[in-house]
């Protein structure tokens, strides 16, 4: 998912707690050493193996539910129907004679088959994989009561809109993209002053901190271009 912006005012109001400007301490100390102090245990937090969401997947189920009901039920009414000295019906005898009569080396035995091969790999892909790579797990502070009960995931477009918040409020950029993914996180940007080098360092800095602040289980990589606007 990509996000598209224009740099605009910046105001704070849209983004969430621990995402805007922090409040200056009491004693007058400066605020950057609690915020790395806060931010360290985090980033060693994102380093534990946390489990992905699951998808239920309740549509491939429920069409592989109803077609093997209906073609067992089918199958279970000829064969009582046969019992009961009725004939066969067609489809079944045609299907017996051709299965009997018909080469393995056939195109249609063939194609059959590799259909049959590729939806059975669909449905084992289906049973192994855990789906919702739109949803990312996000971290459970440690000594929090109810761990393992509660799981908070946040979503990839969610994701993508904060942090493209946060980059078109760099002095410089004119606008944003934001791709978040499971593991990389890749940021474009096009300034249209200030050196490019210089967008580059405040960009990675302020979204490398963003990135922390969302609590993500896993810490993604975060990549980060810049360049200018097309001239016309």
């Amino acid at each position: 998912m990509s996000a598209n912006t224009r740099r605009r005012p910046a105001d704070d109001s849209d983004l969430p707690p621990g995402l805007g400007k922090a409040d200056p301490p009491a004693d007058g100390s400066r605020g950057k050493d609690s915020t790395t102090a806060d931010s360290t245990p985090a980033v060693e937090a994102s380093e534990r193996r946390v489990r992905r969401f699951w998808s239920t997947r309740r549509v491939p189920a429920a069409l592989v539910a109803l077609l093997a009901a209906a073609a067992t039920g089918l199958l279970l009414y000829d064969v009582v129907s046969v019992r009961a000295g009725r004939s066969a019906m067609r489809w079944r005898r045609r299907l017996a004679e051709e299965l009997a009569t018909r080469p393995l080396d056939d195109v249609w035995m063939i194609v059959g088959a590799a259909v049959a091969m590729a939806l059975g790999l669909w449905l084992f892909l289906l049973a192994v994989t855990p789906g919702l790579r739109r949803l990312l797990p996000m971290r459970q502070p440690a000594g929090s009561p109810g761990k393992g009960e509660v799981r908070a995931g946040l979503d990839r477009r969610a994701a993508g809109l904060v942090l493209r918040d946060r980059a078109v409020r760099v002095p410089g950029v004119q606008s944003a993209q934001v791709a978040v993914g499971r593991r990389k996180v890749k940021a474009r940007a096009r300034a249209h002053f200030r050196d490019l080098e210089e967008v580059r360092a405040d960009l990675d800095a302020t979204l490398g901190e963003a990135v922390t602040f969302l609590g993500l289980a896993r810490q993604p990589t975060l990549t980060v271009r810049v360049r200018r606007p097309k001239k016309g």
